[in-house]
């Protein structure tokens, strides 16, 4: 077999090479899951989310006891002289102290304390949806990473491989014009070729290095034995109707808005309760020390007292602020509604959009197979006809132009039907840790909620900071 026909054969076997992997491969199961332990942007959601739960805390506040302690001290010293005597006249020395312990209960606030309590309640589920959608961001954003990664390596072996071709259509331009069966045209064409599948081979390995940049960005750790995956199958929706029915339905946007429409109601009830009266009951309790010396007197006045206080207030006008809050609470919680409308329609439109996606990925697909297959056929086809002198060089560097972009096709369709099917998933609210079946702690943002909630004292947080 000549060399020419060896590397051909080579080139049709490039798909079954690029299959062999090291052992030890890295899945992309294996890169969500790292995602979802070490991304730091959704670390740092999750922070923000324990932050939100403190909100309950804070609003519970109004509910509970406010104590105050107080302890003044007063000291007054002096030397007062009498009119007709030029050495008579009084010293004296007044020392007085104070302690008290102030204890303030609110009774009742027009309902403004319940709701406060209701309105973080419903942020805090709000921000639980959101921290959902960010965690299928993540789980998408590596499966893509992973994705480029094993595209870009195969591309680097694909022009590599059509590297080595063109090097030997060199040698063999240059054997034909030795022994005057070729030009120096086909020679000069075979080297412009090569010099162009060089800087395409260049390009290539920069983009390997960037997409394995942004892996490691979204992973968390180096690429390593990375293969072609295979398009999500677990929990993917059946058709286009039903990814919609279930996105509006699931996706934790859409949860997040509802949930933030409750507390923006909230927000309208505890407004409204200014306009209500409100009793506090107060209790205050005292010692006082009292210590008055003088030339003529010596004595003590300490005594102790105790102060129950029951106040009504009821408002009447607050210069039209309370008025104002209303309104104004009002009208968020009419943009809060609006807000679930464009969210359910910018779902609707990703899942339609990353189900089109999928389906022409996977369309893409079949017509790349049938198309690399048609050029390797006619690449032999052209060899056999230059050896005998019916085709020229450049026909032939034409027909490996033609199989090199049907191979390249052919990884970026199954690139993009990955990248689709999970997008999919996503867009649809199906993208968690659970349906994939991820080999990591899934994130219970429950756990720390239930431990500040009803929290009373306490400096440091949950973990211990």
């Amino acid at each position: 077999m000549s060399i020419i026909r060896k590397t051909a054969f080579a080139a049709a076997l490039a798909p079954v090479l690029l299959i062999s992997r090291p052992v030890s491969a890295e899945t992309i199961f294996g890169a969500m899951a790292k995602a979802y332990q070490n991304n730091p942007d959704l670390n740092a959601v999750r922070a923000a989310l324990r932050a939100s739960d403190e909100n309950v805390t804070i609003a519970k506040a109004d509910m509970r006891p406010q104590i105050s302690a107080t302890i003044t001290g007063t000291s007054i010293g002096g030397y007062s002289y009498a009119k007709n005597g030029f050495n008579s006249g009084t010293g004296y020395d007044y020392q007085t102290a104070s302690g008290g312990l102030t204890i303030t209960q609110q009774i009742f606030d027009g309902f403004q304390t319940l709701n406060n309590v209701r309105s973080a309640e419903s942020g805090v589920l709000s921000s639980r949806e959101n921290l959902r959608a960010n965690e299928m961001s993540i789980l998408l954003a590596a499966a893509q990473a992973y994705s480029d990664v094993a595209r870009d390596q195969q591309i680097v072996v694909i022009r590599k491989q059509n590297l080595q071709f063109l090097r030997e259509q060199l040698k063999a331009a240059n054997a034909r014009l030795q022994v005057g069966e070729g030009t120096r045209t086909d020679v000069s064409q075979a080297e412009a070729q090569l010099a162009a599948s060089e800087a395409l081979l260049a390009a290539a390995i920069a983009q390997l290095k960037q997409s394995e940049a942004t892996y490691v960005q979204t992973v968390g750790d180096t690429p390593s034995g990375i293969k072609q995956p295979a398009p999500a199958s677990k929990s993917l929706p059946p058709d286009v109707e039903s990814a919609v029915a279930i996105g509006i339905r699931e996706h934790p946007s859409v949860l997040s808005a509802l949930h933030a429409v409750n507390a923006a109601g909230y927000d309208v009830k505890s407004a409204e309760g200014t306009l209500l009266p409100g009793v506090v009951l107060q209790g205050n309790v005292s010692r006082n020390w009292t210590n008055e010396a003088s030339t003529w007197l010596d004595s003590n006045n300490d005594y102790d007292g105790g102060t129950l206080t029951a106040q009504l207030r009821i408002p009447i006008y607050q210069g039209g602020a309370e008025f104002g809050r209303i309104r104004q609470a009002k009208e968020s919680l009419g943009q809060q509604r609006i807000q679930v409308d464009s969210t359910r329609a910018e779902v609707r439109q990703q899942v339609v959009s990353a189900y089109a996606q999928m389906e022409a990925a996977i369309a893409g697909i079949a017509a790349a197979r049938k198309q690399q297959s048609a050029a390797n056929l006619a690449l032999e086809g052209v060899i056999q006809e230059r050896n005998v002198g019916q085709k020229t060089t450049l026909d032939v560097l034409n027909a490996q132009q033609n199989v090199l972009e049907a191979k390249e096709s052919l990884v970026g369709y199954q690139r993009n039907s990955v990248v689709a099917s999970y997008s999919v998933l996503a867009a649809s609210g199906r993208l968690t840790v659970l349906t994939q079946g991820l080999e990591v702690a899934e994130y219970r943002s429950e756990e720390h909620y239930e431990a500040v909630k009803d929290a009373w004292f306490g400096l440091r947080t949950v973990d211990g900071r």
